[in-house]
């Protein structure tokens, strides 16, 4: 069974997942992140790979990308530094990028080596899910990657119940129509949340964008199996000389 699938069978609410980048603060910051999080309460990882264009997030993860990069991080460099993160790190591990770089890399290069590190799932949201669907689909399965796509209160009930179709291991319900780090209020959308819970849809639902805190952590975990935060821990190590500490002061006043 697949580390998310043992996640969520095992933990039905209030599940954890905290986004970082790979190469921040520093090039080889990566595995110390992956283990103060992972010492500190987070029950799944998201590790962003930087990319010069990252769309879907706002600026403070933006940043973060910048940073990275400069550093000199690459997918080819991630992949070095994960080669043995299965010795420490237990907790599910996802990748979210952008396809530029991936496929400049090499889709099927990308999925193999994501599978011999452990690797548990992917988010790729500039992804079309008929592209997905027709041409990607069997690749990520082949790996045993679990595919993850993102909703948002827009999305019609029918494109709902496809996307959930077509997902692995849970549903990225994005809080609002805008990019990571918004300051839009989680509690007003508790009626979207409810709206997916009563769906009755096969995978869990984590809701990302705008949790920032305890409160919104709560609100959004009211109604679905829990909530992604990034931003707001992003921010938390720019400044940070021991990553050790400032994650397991985070996630404290997060989950205290």
């Amino acid at each position: 069974m697949n580390r998310i699938d043992k996640l969520f069978d095992q933990k039905k609410k209030n599940v954890l997942n905290v986004y970082c980048t790979a190469g921040y603060p520093h090039l080889n910051s990566t595995i110390e992140v992956l283990t103060a999080l992972q010492q500190n309460g987070a029950d799944l990882i998201e590790i962003g790979m930087p990319y010069s264009d990252p769309l879907a997030d706002g600026p403070v993860i933006q940043q973060s990308n910048m940073v990275a990069l400069e550093n000199g991080m690459s997918i080819s460099i991630l992949f070095q530094q994960l080669q043995s993160v299965r010795a420490t790190i237990q907790v599910p591990i996802i990748l979210m990028g952008y396809m530029n770089p991936i496929m400049q890399y090499g889709l099927e290069k990308f999925c193999a080596a994501a599978e011999a590190v452990g690797v548990d799932g992917i988010i790729l949201p500039d992804l079309p899910m008929y592209e997905f669907e027709t041409t990607y689909q069997q690749l990520f399965e082949k790996h045993g990657l679990k595919f993850i796509f993102l909703v948002t209160p827009e999305t019609s009930e029918a494109r709902i119940r496809k996307i959930d179709g077509l997902s692995s291991g849970f549903l990225y319900a994005v809080s609002s129509s805008s990019t990571t780090g918004n300051n839009k209020a989680i509690s007003d959308q508790s009626g979207y949340f409810k709206k997916l819970q009563n769906m009755q849809l096969k995978n869990p639902i984590l809701v990302g964008f705008g949790i920032k805190d305890r409160a919104t952590f709560q609100s959004a975990a009211a109604n679905t199996n829990g909530a992604i935060i990034g931003s707001a821990y992003i921010k938390a190590l720019q400044n940070s000389i021991d990553i050790q500490a400032t994650t397991k002061e985070f996630l404290n006043t997060l989950l205290s």
